[in-house]
């Protein structure tokens, strides 16, 4: 196994921790690799993934090197750090990776450590060493969870989004979209724009008080931005911004695009006011670019399979919205134990024609029993499998060949299907 593989796995039983403390450390005895490119901070509960896609594919279609780091990975952990659209390889994930580690050892052994970083601050620290050396023009930096003690808040965004605020996370954020949207607030700097999407009014309220103390602007997407279909367009949109009129636009599959679309876009619009030096012209050509994988993702087969995220309430009722136009289909369930299981399970069980109940990897997966418990009724009569590829194997024969297999409520789910497909389809290759 690979030095930083291994590092990296020694760092997963630390699970999730919350400050900053560790991230400061480590970037100053690192030599402050976040302050080498400009960066621009995405939040969200749901959504800032697909922001992240679209900043990353528009800059780099106009002409901007860009470093992208998000999470979770779905099949390899390279996928979070990338620079121009490719993932770090395994050579500089070891050097970016063993810099950390060494620093970390020698924090540690002077005792000026406040504690071991968690695997979450180790990528995010190789990320902010890989960019600096790449020498991007910008990097734009998904929050892992919240945003005020998460570690890609170390950096000093020159503008940040929060694409929206639900139910996530409870444990770690709040019990009330108020409480989240305040962790969600520590992304804002003074001074400096925050663009957010379309939020509850609790959570807007909470925003715009944190937007006050800080002294930080906002500008709403949702209210200022207009998103139509174009005449003539075959399935183009058309953006309207208190900035330009962006026509010829083809986002990311899913009728919640249109909001995050907007985000993005004003997300662009504010990055350039505050100084990144780019075409605004490049788009319509980098949203029609964007890719952000396990999301509404279908995969060609008989039957074919859709697989996307879903991992909240929220996320579960957007991919809801798609189905009810799709034919009958079989859902593969699966999920993390601190979910909301039992609410993503009321609204996607009864839209099936049958449900596969699958384990996933990690302790924090609840096993198909839990599943079943939790969801109740809806859940009476789902087939339980003891691994994701006896789950596929189970949902493509009740789909048959001109069915529909979708796979949903997490993106360690989508990960494994991702990589099940993959190897199912290198045996039949070698056959």
């Amino acid at each position: 196994m690979r030095s930083s593989a291994v590092y990296l796995d020694s760092r997963i039983k630390l699970g999730v921790k919350f400050g900053l403390e560790t991230m400061q450390a480590l970037v100053e005895a690192l030599g402050h690799p976040e302050r080498a490119f400009p960066s621009i901070l995405v939040a969200g509960t749901n959504g800032k993934g697909s922001v992240v896609a679209y900043t990353d594919a528009v800059l780099r279609t106009a002409g901007l090197r860009v470093g992208r780091y998000t999470s979770p990975h779905l099949v390899r952990v390279n996928e979070r750090i990338a620079v121009g659209g490719r993932a770090i390889t395994d050579r500089a994930l070891d050097l970016a990776v063993g810099r950390v580690r060494d620093a970390a050892d020698a924090l540690g052994r002077s005792a000026t450590l406040p504690a071991q970083p968690t695997f979450f601050e180790v990528l995010t620290a190789a990320a902010l060493l890989h960019f600096a050396r790449e020498k991007v023009d910008a990097a734009v930096l998904e929050i892992g969870m919240g945003g005020r003690l998460d570690a890609t808040n170390v950096t000093d965004p020159i503008c940040s989004a929060i694409v929206t605020v639900d139910r996530d996370h409870e444990a770690y954020l709040g019990t009330t979209l108020g409480q989240i949207a305040r962790e969600k607030a520590g992304v804002l700097r003074r001074g400096r724009v925050t663009v957010i999407g379309p939020l509850a009014d609790e959570a807007r309220e909470s925003v715009e008080r944190e937007a006050a103390a800080r002294g930080a602007r906002l500008v709403d997407a949702s209210r200022d931005t207009v998103v139509a279909a174009e005449k003539g367009g075959q399935g183009t949109l058309v953006l309207r911004t208190p900035v330009a009129v962006h026509r010829g636009l083809r986002p990311l599959r899913g009728r919640h695009q249109r909001g995050n679309l907007a985000v993005a876009v004003r997300l662009l619009e504010v990055a350039r006011e505050s100084g990144l030096r780019f075409r605004l012209s490049a788009i319509p050509k980098g949203v029609a670019r964007a890719r952000w994988p396990g999301r509404l993702q279908r995969l060609a087969g008989r039957p074919a399979i859709l697989i996307d995220g879903a991992h909240n309430p929220a996320a579960a009722r957007a991919l809801a919205d798609e189905l009810r136009g799709e034919p009958p289909f079989v859902l593969v369930f699966g999920a993390m134990a601190d979910k909301d299981i039992a609410e993503m399970g009321r609204v996607l069980f009864p839209l099936a024609r049958a449900v596969v109940l699958t384990p996933l990897g990690g302790d924090r997966a609840a096993s198909p029993e839990e599943i079943a418990r939790r969801v109740g009724e809806p859940a009476a009569g789902a087939h339980r499998s003891r691994s994701v590829r006896a789950a596929l194997f189970r949902a493509r024969r009740l789909a048959g060949p001109r069915g529909l297999v979708v796979a949903a409520g997490s993106l360690y789910l989508a990960g494994d299907v991702l990589r099940s497909v993959a190897a199912r389809r290198g045996r039949s290759e070698r056959k």
